[in-house]
């Protein structure tokens, strides 16, 4: 089932949005029906799977947390419906186990919030990685550091906090509270 993409830009080209604040997904759906986009915008998994499973999109923006729900299933569950289609993940609680995960499951690219259409445009158009990209000596702080671990540990307990709390050694309280300070 797979449909070839359509040029950046091309009128007509089709564009899935997957994202649950609603104001933020109208502004993206203007944005790209300004630059002759057709698109069509879901704020559920399971609004995206009805959308896709009727039409093949050429381009999909899906943003990583989708209320308390995982973006990466929707990822996972487009790239196997239609492979062809260019995907890329928004997320405000960037790191580096998800961006790993969004990218194994089928995402071309996987950008920080807040961007922009010009952003997501350039992520789309990006068919290889750059490697001009700078290898930046930056130290990651402890915070940082204990962040990723736990979601790494929590993308591998399919986002079960008891059983992330079990394997972290934290009582699921704790973990509950480390969660609020710093949402998924």
């Amino acid at each position: 089932m797979t449909e070839t993409v359509s040029a950046i830009g091309e009128s007509g080209a089709s564009l899935l949005i997957v994202e649950d604040d609603p104001t933020f997904a109208r502004t993206l759906r203007r944005s790209f029906e300004r630059r002759g986009y057709r698109v069509a915008s879901a704020g559920t998994p399971e609004e995206a799977e009805a959308l896709f499973a009727g039409e093949c999109f050429d381009y999909a923006v899906v943003d990583l947390k989708l209320g308390a729900a995982s973006g990466l299933a929707v990822v996972e569950a487009l790239n196997a419906h239609s492979p062809g289609t260019r995907i890329v993940v928004l997320t405000g609680y960037a790191s580096i186990a998800t961006a790993v995960e969004a990218i194994k499951l089928g995402a071309a690219h996987y950008l920080a919030k807040p961007s922009n259409t010009d952003d997501i445009e350039a992520a789309f158009a990006s068919l290889r990685g750059d490697a001009s990209v700078p290898v930046e000596g930056r130290k990651t702080s402890i915070k940082t550091l204990e962040w990723e671990y736990i979601h790494q540990t929590l993308v591998e307990c399919d986002f079960n906090i008891s059983e992330t709390a079990r394997r972290l050694g934290l009582h699921r309280r704790t973990l509950a509270r480390k969660l609020e300070k710093r949402q998924l």
